[in-house]
């Protein structure tokens, strides 16, 4: 009896308990490797930070959040969400996302001020709150500052209201800060809703993203973060990078490779310039 009752119900049912939790743990898998995990515990916390501590993963590819792809806004607003500008002159746009951050981006201006080279700096209003003496060096050298929320929030997890407001909030701030109200939007991890990149064209913005990923926000070395950037680099890139950072990120790779893509650069004849002058909108930098 004790024999036909483990065959025929204590058995199956282990196997059938055993096969769920394999099943479980593999989704777990899946769920960490595509980013939806990290995802939902970034974005919780950011949400509510009040000190703007960015996370560690820069972008949500194929999250949980309503990820619309980039493809998708190009044709929807062309010329109001960009990820590279005109590839007839072999210009390209060094940008740098998450600043000022006094361990990293002061490092990078004296290297841009050192090679004569003019980036883009997309700077999150919190920051620049707490160090608004790079904000205005940054001017000060020539450089162009863009908008990076105030808060480092995900667009994709936020209401229209809420968009609003970071923007603005951080506009006004850079306005007291460098002389003028950026009119260029970088959305943090590059996710944005359509609804959001509606309002900011009706307010004169242009969202811009990227082509070139240097993926320097995961800590590594300046010789992987050159190899990623010839990877896909080509006329009217715009290449992203970081000048600052979470507080266990590692960006001396990024401060490393600064001076070693300048000079790849020049030497493959390419020109650095600001976002505004790739995209021929010098007259939006006021």
């Amino acid at each position: 009896m004790r024999r036909i009752l483990w065959t025929v119900v204590i058995l199956p049912l282990l196997l059938q308990l055993s096969a769920s939790a394999s099943h479980t743990s593999s989704m777990y898998k899946v769920r960490l490797i595509t980013g939806k995990v990290d995802t939902v515990k970034a974005a919780s916390s950011d949400q509510s930070s009040k000190s703007a501590a960015v996370p560690r993963r820069k972008r949500y590819r194929r999250s949980s959040v309503r990820h619309v792809p980039w493809s998708v806004l190009q044709r929807r607003y062309p010329g109001s969400f960009v990820t590279r500008g005109n590839g007839g002159r072999k210009l390209v746009a060094l940008t740098f996302d998450d600043v000022p951050d006094p361990r990293y981006t002061p490092k990078v201006l004296d290297i841009l001020a050192k090679h004569h080279t003019r980036a883009t700096f997309f700077v999150l209003g919190s920051r620049a709150a707490k160090y608004p003496e790079l904000v205005k060096r940054m001017v000060r050298e020539g450089h162009l500052v863009g908008n990076h929320s105030y808060s480092h929030a995900l667009f994709a997890k936020s209401s229209l209201a809420s968009y609003r407001k970071q923007i603005e909030r951080t506009d006004q701030l850079l306005a007291r800060l460098t002389g003028y109200r950026p009119r260029f939007i970088r959305p943090p991890y590059g996710e944005i809703l359509p609804r959001q990149v509606e309002w900011s064209r009706e307010h004169g913005y242009i969202v811009v993203n990227w082509d070139v990923d240097s993926v320097d926000w995961t800590s590594i070395g300046s010789d992987k973060i050159m190899a990623n950037i010839r990877k896909t680099l080509q006329p009217g890139s715009i290449i992203l990078q970081h000048a600052g950072g979470g507080d266990s990120q590692d960006l001396s790779g990024t401060v490393n490779a600064v001076p070693k893509l300048i000079r790849y650069l020049k030497a493959k004849g390419y020109q650095a310039v600001t976002v505004d002058e790739l995209l021929g909108q010098r007259g939006l930098r006021g």
